[in-house]
């Protein structure tokens, strides 16, 4: 295969090189020596005019090509970087693309046909005489009877090439391509016999690589995730780990219509995030998924990314395709399940305790809390409220981090200051479930600390909207609370509470513990914590259930019975007044700190 013959009637070795990836062409011709800019492609003669003469010396010198091909890629990989293929084709891609190689060849064949030429076109798309058509499809159909597809891989070749694919040949996915590519080859040699018979055998349009847009097949996953962006307003970090899980999703499947998702495709997503190194550096932190699993299998001894993590990438995917079954992107006659049902990895089970008594001692002993000495990672008052505030309500640390002075009001008939945490998309706002949006009384120990003064104090400086720490706020993204949870772990553990269970999620531990010793009801407990739970549903989520089925009276009366024997917090110093973050640093044991004013 590869051979073509001349108008004397002697046989030539021929191979087109590849026009994709660009600049491959050009490498070629570097590598030769040649003056020429590019090398479309690889010829040389066989000195015989016999045809199976010809085949047999065709086959060193085609190899000797595919090397010169090699070494190009590798030049070009060197000066443009490595080349992240991909290791899977979903099944509307190697269908398509065998379809290419069936129109190309029969296109081709009736360009040459109506040209006046009486030649037709070879495996590797070289010309080849008339009579020659025959040996041609005998050689093709007895590789093909003995499992070798090679005759059709510069065609496998081509039709990559015009769908942009990248795909490793050592991978199932390839040979599979090559399979079907072949047996399109031999159609399309019996079709073009069948021409040169009289026959009347049609050219189909070539497919390109829209016919993977998956409009036949519903909406791709790239269009689910932009339909589910527009759909509505969600906090960025929700956006970005969502449009992360779904890029990499299409890094190893390619951008598959929804509807053709199957079981198959979403175990081996989850297999390649199993091989996912836990710690990523230089080139391997921006390469594909592909490239980083490969890397892992083939560093077993590096540790991988958490099952929780694989959870969430998988949990993502899976949000994205729901909402395109049912927003219109799965095509109604098309029966279609949740691949990802039941892939979830089993979670080691979270070793996040209560703190004990010793323990919260020591953190309220420190000087954030004496001094008001903050580090820079404090971020001023944030550093000594969000733990305040977590031991007397038990909230986390983003649903702290974005309260605003409109959540803090005062119930006209008791006179109870509440904490509303509640979500408010237009501000970046969010709370974890429904069953998240709730109310909390602000117990008696937090207004003596000099929390509702603070409120004020935010609320003069920046209107009724302010946030009440503006820079661990939803405005900061990532700087905000992620960046403050860093230094409270290592805060934490400078100050003596060593144990590596005990985080800022343990303050919700404690906090459930102090009010079942206050004989807070299990439903009362829940809903001040803002966990959810099967009654519920029958009565609603959110701070007006909570008021209408609680009351105010009995919600504050769980609250005020939250207390800690034994823990001290008299040297606390009260902070009302929002601490200068200007013209007032100072250095404290060589950590630059703020120095807030005593409320």
């Amino acid at each position: 295969m590869g051979v073509i013959k001349d108008r004397h009637g002697t046989y030539y070795a021929r191979k087109t090189v590849p026009a994709k990836p660009t600049g491959l062409r050009k490498a070629v011709a570097l590598e030769l020596g040649t003056a020429k800019p590019a090398q479309s492609h690889l010829k040389r003669s066989l000195g015989t005019k016999d045809v199976r003469d010809a085949n047999v010396r065709a086959k060193p010198v085609l190899a000797e090509f595919d090397q010169i091909i090699a070494r190009a890629r590798a030049r070009l990989a060197a000066t443009t970087g490595p080349v992240v293929k991909r290791t899977s084709l979903n099944d509307t891609e190697i269908k398509r693309m065998a379809e290419y190689v069936y129109a190309t060849a029969l296109k081709e064949d009736e360009a040459l046909r109506f040209s006046g030429k009486l030649e037709l076109i070879g495996p590797h798309g070289e010309n080849v005489n008339a009579d020659a058509h025959g040996d041609i499809l005998r050689d093709s159909q007895e590789q093909f009877a003995v499992g070798d597809v090679s005759f059709a891989e510069q065609r496998v070749q081509n039709a990559l090439a015009s769908f942009g694919i990248t795909l490793d040949q050592s991978c199932t996915a390839y040979h599979n391509l090559c399979i079907e590519s072949a047996k399109a080859f031999l159609k399309a040699l019996d079709d073009i016999g069948l021409r040169y018979a009289g026959a009347v055998v049609e050219t189909p349009r070539l497919p390109d690589s829209k016919a993977l847009d998956g409009h036949r097949e519903g909406g791709t996953l790239q269009d689910a995730l932009d339909g589910w962006k527009r759909h509505r307003t969600r906090p960025k970090r929700t956006v970005d780990e969502f449009g992360r899980s779904v890029e990499m999703f299409i890094q190893l499947h390619g951008n598959m219509p929804v509807a053709a998702i199957k079981k198959a495709h979403a175990l081996e997503f989850r297999k390649a995030l199993q091989d996912v190194p836990r710690h990523r550096t230089g080139e391997l932190l921006r390469a594909m998924l592909p490239a980083q699993a490969a890397w892992g299998r083939e560093h077993p001894e590096a540790p991988r990314i958490t099952a929780a993590t694989i959870n969430k990438q998988l949990g993502a995917v899976q949000s994205i395709c729901i909402w395109a079954s049912d927003n219109g992107l799965v095509p109604d006659d098309t029966q279609w399940t949740d691949p990802f049902s039941k892939l979830r990895l089993p979670e080691e089970r979270s070793e996040r305790t209560s703190f004990e008594i010793a323990e919260l001692q020591s953190l309220f002993n420190a000087s954030v809390f004496t001094e008001h000495e903050f580090p820079l990672g404090a971020h001023g008052a944030a550093g000594f409220w969000l733990p305040v505030l977590a031991l007397f309500t038990g909230a986390r640390q983003a649903e702290l981090g974005s309260l605003s002075a409109a959540n803090v009001r005062v119930d006209a008939e008791t006179r109870v200051p509440l904490l509303y945490f509640m979500t408010e998309r237009a501000r970046g706002k969010r709370v974890k479930t429904d069953a998240s949006e709730r109310v909390v009384p602000v117990h008696p120990e937090v207004i003596r600390l000099g929390f509702l003064r603070y409120v004020e104090e935010r609320r003069k400086a920046d209107g009724a909207d302010a946030w009440l720490f503006p820079s661990v706020s939803p405005e900061r993204g990532r700087a905000g609370v992620p960046a403050w949870s860093q230094w409270f772990g290592r805060y934490l553990r400078a100050v003596g509470v060593t144990d590596k269970a005990k985080v800022f999620h343990s303050f919700r531990h404690t906090v459930k513990d102090a009010l079942r010793r206050g004989r807070a009801d299990h439903e009362m407990r829940e809903a001040l914590i803002g966990h959810a739970q099967a009654s519920s549903v029958s009565w609603g989520y959110g701070a007006n259930a909570m008021l209408s089925r609680f009351g105010v009276a009995a919600l504050s009366d769980a609250i005020n019975r939250i207390s800690y024997p034994g823990l001290d917090l008299s040297r606390v110093k009260p902070l009302g007044v929002p601490p200068r973050t200007r013209d007032n640093t100072r250095t404290t044991k060589g950590h630059r700190t703020h120095t807030g004013e005593q409320g």
